[in-house]
């Protein structure tokens, strides 16, 4: 995989991969930016909640749930001394659907976490993640009820 960042004025970039697709990436004002793009660690959190939503939505639909709205949520603390390194993060995935299973979302969850996610994988190795779910009804007209919630965790080595 290749990637670059290519500067465009002050501390102001866009980052290009094989794909051809770009994002920008930018700074605070405080440090000599313009405030317009992404901070690269906001790029890591987003990466993460990308790569594991594709195989926790992948495998849910696999599995026949009735999914009908998913979200997955990252919040990481960063330690505050340079180079702010993560130091914790949390993931929540909020599924909402017609009677989806809990097992099938608690599977994917694992297979995710313990198979298919890259992202994770190289995570989970210097930093503690911990994995949540919350499953709503959807009731139709924007509305959802809440029906479980929990945390997945590994099974013992």
């Amino acid at each position: 995989m290749d990637a670059k960042v290519t500067w465009s004025q002050g501390m102001s970039f866009t980052g290009t991969a094989g794909t051809g697709f770009s994002v920008q990436l930018g700074a605070d004002p405080g440090v000599g930016g313009a405030n317009d793009g992404f901070r690269p660690m906001e790029l890591m959190a987003v990466s993460l909640a990308g790569c594991t939503a594709m195989d926790v939505i992948s495998i849910i639909r696999k599995k026949q749930q009735d999914v009908t709205g998913f979200e997955v949520q990252v919040k990481a603390s960063q330690s505050e001394s340079h180079p702010h390194v993560f130091q914790q993060a949390q993931i929540l995935y909020q599924v909402s659907g017609h009677g989806v299973d809990e097992s099938a979302v608690l599977r994917a969850i694992e297979l995710s976490a313990l198979k298919y996610c890259p992202a994770q994988a190289m995570l989970s190795k210097v930093i503690p993640i911990t994995l949540h779910y919350e499953l709503y009804e959807d009731k139709g007209g924007g509305t959802r009820e809440l029906v479980k919630q929990g945390q997945w965790t590994p099974p013992a080595a």
